[in-house]
Order: C-alpha cells, then sequence, then structure tokens
C-alpha cells in the first residue's frame, strides 16, 4: 500500500501493527483480569465463610433459646428431649450435626444415638462453657467441621449446657468453588468481550493509518524530513489555529529565523496569508509578500484531510534572490549583444579597410583608421578604462546602445572610476539600481526630440557614489516619496516595483538613496553603496 522498498532479507523484519497491538491490549487486559479474579476469589472465600459462621450461629442461638433445649438439659440425657429437636433442625439446615452438652460436655444429642451420654471430643468447647460464643476448624466423631458454639442459659441466667452446630467443610468449599466459577464465567465474558474491542481498535488504528506499519510510517517521516530539509525553497505549514506545525531550514535562513526561535512575530504577514487560506480554503499562486525586509514569492494551498480543511502549507522563495540573478543575467546578455553588435561593426568596418586598399585611396585609408580608433577611444575604450567590472561594463554599453535607439544621450562622465569587485551581491545590487534608473529616465523621454542621460560614478574609501540625471519631465514633488513605494507608478496597473525593490537591496546592503527633482527641468537619482575593493584609483 506504501512505495516503501521492503526490508532486506537478512533483517528482522518488525512485529506487525495488529500483532503488536494485540499482544500489547491482552497482556494488559489479561494482568488486569487476573488480578480481579484473584482478589474476587480471596473475597469470595471470606464472604462465603462469613455467611457460613452467621448462618451457624443464627441456628446455635435459637436452639439456644429454645425451652425444649432447657428443660431437656434439666433432664438425663436418654430422655430423649433434644435428640429429636436436633435431628430435626439439623436435617432442616442440611448441618452436619447439631449437638447440645450440659456443662461437664456430656452430649444430650448427636446424629449418631450410639455416642449419647458421651463426653464431647475437642478443647473448642471449652470458651463456651466459660459463657462465650467460639467458632472454630475442627475434626470431632465425624468428618472435619465449621464448628460454632453458643452457651445455654436457665431462667435465672446460669449456664446450663451448650449448644454445637456443624457444618462440612466440603459444603463450605463447595459453595466457594461456585462463587469462582461464576467469576471465571464474568472473566470469560470480559475476554471475549475486550477481544472484540481489540479487533475493533486495530482496525481503527489501520485506518486512520492509511494501513501503514510503524516502521513504514518512521521511514516515511525520515524520507520526508530529509526531502524537506534538502529543499532550496522555504516550506512553512500552520494548522487551523494558525499555529506554525513546521518549518524546514531553508525557511528559518529566508526569514532571518535562529534555529529554535518561535515565528509567530518574525513572519508575522507570511502567517496572516496563510491563516486566511486555512480559513477560506481557497489557493494563492504567486503571491508576492514583504517579511523581514525581503520579498517574497510564495506559493499556499490548504491542507485536507477527509474534505475537511486542517490548515495551510506554504512554498516560497526570496524574489529578491531571483531579481538580483535575472539583473546579472540581463547584464551579461547586454554586454553579449553589445559585443555581438560591435563584432559585425568591425568586420564592415575591415570591409571597408579593404576596400580601399583595393582601390588605393591611401589618404582615405588612413583618415578612416584615425576616425576608427577615437570612435573605440570615444566608445568602448572610455568605458572600460573607467568601469573595471565587465559585468558593469557590458551592462553599461548595452545601455549606451538601447539610449541611442531610443534617441536619447547616456553620457558617461569623465569623473566615472570603479574598480573591480569580488562581491557578486553588491555588482548585483548595482546592475539592479542602475537598470531601473536609466530604464526609468528613458521612459520618461519617451516622446521627446532629444534628451541626455548623465551618469556620476564614484568610488572613495570604500563606498560607491552613484548619480543618475535626466533632463525629462520631471517628478512632481507630492509624488517624491511614494515613488518607493510598493505599487506606486504613473504608467499603468501592475507596475511599480522597480524603485522599490532598488531601495529595499540598497537598505539590505546598508547603503541609501535620495531623489532630487524639478519639474520640466531634471530629476536626479544618489544612491550611497557599500563597495569591496582592495585596488586604488590612479
Amino acid at each position: 500500500m506504501s512505495d516503501l522498498q521492503p526490508f532486506p532479507l537478512t533483517r528482522k523484519r518488525p512485529m506487525k501493527l495488529n500483532t503488536l497491538v494485540t499482544l500489547m491490549v491482552c497482556a494488559i487486559i489479561g494482568s488486569v483480569l487476573l488480578l480481579v479474579f484473584a482478589l474476587y476469589s480471596v473475597q469470595i472465600t471470606r464472604a462465603t465463610r462469613d455467611d457460613v459462621k452467621d448462618t451457624a450461629l443464627g441456628i446455635a442461638r435459637t436452639l439456644a433459646d429454645s425451652p425444649e433445649v432447657k428443660r431437656g438439659l434439666m433432664q438425663a440425657p436418654q430422655a430423649d428431649i433434644i435428640q429429636p429437636l436436633a435431628q430435626a433442625v439439623t436435617k432442616r439446615n442440611d448441618l452436619l450435626f447439631t449437638v447440645v452438652t450440659d456443662m461437664r460436655g456430656i452430649r444430650y444429642s448427636h446424629p449418631n444415638e450410639a455416642l449419647l451420654g458421651l463426653h464431647f471430643i475437642g478443647d473448642d468447647l471449652t470458651p463456651a462453657l466459660e459463657g462465650k460464643e467460639n467458632v472454630s476448624v475442627n475434626r470431632g466423631a465425624l468428618a472435619e467441621a465449621l464448628r460454632v458454639f453458643t452457651p445455654v442459659y436457665d431462667a435465672q441466667q446460669e449456664q446450663i449446657g451448650v449448644v454445637v452446630v456443624g457444618i462440612s467443610l466440603n459444603k463450605v468449599e463447595e459453595q466457594i468453588t461456585r462463587g469462582r466459577l461464576n467469576a471465571l464465567w464474568t472473566v470469560l465474558f470480559s475476554i471475549l468481550m475486550s477481544s472484540l474491542a481489540i479487533w475493533g481498535l486495530v482496525r481503527v488504528l489501520k485506518r486512520i493509518l492509511f494501513g501503514l506499519e510503524p516502521y513504514e510510517i518512521s521511514a516515511l517521516f525520515e524520507q520526508r524530513q530529509a526531502m524537506l530539509q534538502s529543499l532550496r525553497e522555504g516550506v512553512l505549514a500552520v494548522d487551523i489555529h494558525g499555529r506554525v506545525t513546521m518549518i524546514n531550514h531553508a525557511a528559518r535562513e529566508i526569514l532571518l529565523l535562529p534555529s529554535g526561535k518561535q515565528t509567530e512575530n518574525a513572519s508575522e504577514p507570511l502567517l496572516a496569508s496563510l491563516r486566511e487560506v486555512s480559513k477560506s480554503g481557497v489557493a494563492r499562486q504567486d503571491q508576492e509578500i514583504s517579511c523581514n525586509g525581503r520579498l517574497l514569492l510564495c506559493n499556499m494551498v490548504p491542507v485536507k484531510s477527509q474534505n475537511r480543511v486542517i490548515g495551510a502549507i506554504s512554498t516560497f522563495r526570496d524574489k529578491t534572490e531571483i531579481s538580483q540573478l535575472m539583473q546579472r543575467i540581463d547584464g551579461m546578455v547586454n554586454y553579449v549583444d553589445a559585443l555581438r553588435a560591435h563584432t559585425h561593426e568591425f568586420m564592415n568596418k575591415l570591409h571597408v579597410i579593404l576596400g580601399l586598399l583595393n582601390i588605393k585611396r591611401y589618404d582615405k585609408l588612413e583618415e578612416y583608421i584615425l576616425q576608427t580608433a577615437h570612435n573605440y577611444q570615444t566608445d568602448i575604450g572610455t568605458i572600460q578604462s573607467k568601469v573595471k567590472s565587465p559585468v558593469i561594463a557590458g551592462f553599461l554599453l548595452g545601455k549606451i546602445h538601447r539610449a541611442k535607439e531610443a534617441g536619447i544621450t547616456l553620457t558617461l562622465s569623465d569623473e566615472c572610476q570603479i574598480p573591480d569587485t569580488a562581491n557578486e551581491e553588491q555588482v548585483a545590487v548595482l546592475v539592479t539600481v542602475l537598470g531601473n534608473l536609466i530604464e526609468n529616465a528613458l521612459d520618461a523621454m519617451e516622446g521627446q526630440s532629444e534628451g541626455e542621460i548623465t551618469l556620476l560614478l564614484h568610488y572613495q574609501n570604500g563606498w560607491l557614489s552613484c548619480e543618475v540625471s535626466d533632463d525629462g519631465p520631471g517628478i512632481d514633488p507630492v509624488q517624491l516619496e511614494a515613488i518607493f513605494t510598493k505599487g506606486f507608478s504613473t504608467k499603468g496597473e501592475n507596475r511599480g516595483v522597480g524603485l522599490f525593490l532598488a531601495r529595499q537591496q540598497i537598505q539590505n546592503l546598508g547603503g541609501d538613496i535620495t531623489v532630487e527633482s524639478e519639474p520640466g527641468v531634471f530629476t536626479q537619482f544618489f544612491v550611497h553603496i557599500p563597495w569591496d575593493s582592495e585596488r586604488n584609483i590612479a
């Protein structure tokens, strides 16, 4: 029923769930029933003997108060007054014997008439002769019996004899055995009902666990944990009450959460969206959420069990990282496109030189070569001498050609000097920021007959200062602060992300960005970011 590989034959196969549960529950129920049966047996034995004793005492006391017994004790044992009464009581109550003795211990009644007039057998008669009721187990002329002794008093309250009632121990044991048998039937019935309950419990557990065995569940759990922790995407899950039930390492890194720290406060925007999904049961795709200074791209789906929503789970990635990667790729593409364009242009120039050589116009050839070298120095040579990073150089070269195609002049200031850096994050941020600022300037000057964008990049003491100026229509002073807000744009819907991302990335590096603008005159952005470089600018 599962996709788990079977255990190797050399390894002992774990016990199945139904077998394990059956053995454990049977052991518990069996121990309890055994203990109950033992306690019940002891209680039955004690209660039965107490009941027999009380019955025998009641019979003995009744005979002791009987006028016939008192009158018979005044006569000789052969008077035959007590013997018929004792025989009737013995037969009526299914007793072993009923014996009446005088103060000397001489029998006035006995089941064996040959023993009448003889002395009672047993020292347990002595307490009764002293006026005390007594109960004992002893053997006389008959079988071993439970014997009860009660004194007999005359009208003057003087003791004149003793009544002894005996009950066979075999009958007592029979009553105890009957009680134990009833207890045994109760135990057997309990075992039957417990077996049915165990069978039902096992079926319910198997249904809850989707038919999986415990070792399969543990293997699935370990595989799931390994899979979650190996994902580069963040995974966060909540229950129906909004409590975090699962978070992987990637999610903690993206949310800047150290191991063991609670997530409720540190990722409140993400948790709020997850709680809404768990309540509404509606999935959300590619939702952007700002959390801890990062822009997350999230996918959220509700978690259902038996058509009932029990929580929600989200997978997310840092969109800032994706944007940085896209900007870096865009810079490389621009660099390659610029090189391709210059390759074609270089081939065309070689063809011109070859043609001038063929027609032997050496004066024109010299003039053409000098002009070509000057243009190279002006375009590519100038950029490469000022910008040491090949990614940024290619990016700027591409933007210069892009501006030319739009009829706009993009000028790199003569004071520009940028050393190379090994910090890829700083390069990516600079490409992102300059790309957004230059594109915004080109969009703002669209439709103008002419325009100019000036770019100044200056490095000093570990910091890079950037100035991007244009002579476009400018920005309304009321909107100067709002332009960095996510979603704000004057170009229509689904825009307004570029400047928001640019400022967010600059602030993550520890830098800042400001803007000045005069409507109809100019717009100027100032960017200040750290720049890791060990080179000294000449």
